[in-house]
């Protein structure tokens, strides 16, 4: 059985509002066929789910963007409110964060995807024998490609899955080669306009660390594990090379935005074309559209060489 791991640290900042969550301890998904069922190995073990449910509920933003991406998309019949991507995901009032059976129920699912195992939802599910895979945060990229490919064997898309990851994969080595001059180059995250950021050994940390970035967050990190609120004072010091807003839809961030608060209209990166706006919802989640969260990064670092 994998870790149960979640990102809700940079949700608890209160600005990236969206349950975290994603598989894969050892980067090898494990499933097994049996007639009319499949098993696969979630973080809440080995899930027995019909070969290619008609009734998939989904309760995280990730995991509906991976359905839809490999072709399970006709199968979901209802996604929580956070699920924005794609347009055409039936969208509901279910929530991820506050995770009604009840209501989880009333949509006759043969099989329910979700974040994190909150209020006890997989064991009131269990005792209707409502089939539950519980894909907690990725740690890192094989874990996040493991997740689809979870996914994938649970829906009967393996194949298509395996062509996402693929592809992922591919992009990704692209645009880092692409870009293999930025090490030594600088960066802030910026999680909110309250100067919360993310540190290296985070999973979108270890994204940047990918181009050979270095973190000015990470110095300043004590013990909030991983996402600390940054001062004003410090972050002017340092003196960024680059500066990611991820912040952008839910505060209204921008480079306009930046070069209008005290002092910042000094930094490097505000003066020089550094400021990189970001889509939150790329920037927070790990699934299909992590490539383009990839790109993001090295275009801007392309763009200071």
């Amino acid at each position: 059985m994998r870790p149960v791991r979640t990102l809700g640290a940079v949700m608890a900042i209160g600005v990236v509002t969206f349950a975290a969550a994603c598989g894969g301890g050892d980067g090898k998904s494990g499933g097994t066929q049996d007639g009319a069922s499949v098993t696969v190995q979630a973080a809440n073990g080995a899930v027995s789910v019909p070969a290619k449910p008609k009734r998939i509920v989904s309760l995280s933003p990730t995991h509906t963007e991976t359905l839809f991406a490999i072709g399970a998309g006709s199968q979901v019949v209802a996604v929580d409110d956070y699920s924005n991507h794609p347009a055409n995901a039936p969208r509901t009032k279910l929530s991820g964060f506050k995770p009604n059976a009840e209501a989880i129920i009333a949509y006759k699912p043969d099989l329910v995807v979700l974040s994190d195992d909150l209020d006890g939802i997989v064991k009131a599910l269990g005792k209707v024998k409502v089939p539950v895979l519980l894909e907690p945060a990725a740690a890192n990229l094989d874990e996040a490609y493991d997740e689809i490919n979870d996914l994938g064997q649970a829906t009967g898309h393996a194949a298509e899955a395996k062509k996402v990851t693929d592809g992922m994969r591919a992009d990704i080595q692209k645009t880092v080669a692409a870009s293999a001059k930025a090490k030594g180059l600088t960066y802030y995250h910026e999680l909110d306009n309250q100067l919360h950021s993310v540190t290296s050994k985070t999973f979108v940390g270890q994204v940047y660390g990918l181009f050979g970035l270095q973190n000015i967050a990470d110095r300043a990190d004590k013990a909030s594990g991983g996402y600390p609120q940054l001062s004003r004072e410090y972050l002017l010091k340092q003196d960024p090379d680059l500066i990611f807003l991820a912040d952008t839809k839910c505060c209204g961030q921008s480079a306009a935005s930046l070069a209008k608060r005290p002092g910042w209209s000094d930094l490097d990166a505000v003066g020089h074309g550094g400021v990189v706006e970001l889509d939150d919802d790329i920037a927070s989640r790990w699934g299909p559209r992590l490539a383009e969260f990839v790109k993001a990064i090295g275009d801007a670092v392309q763009k200071v060489q």
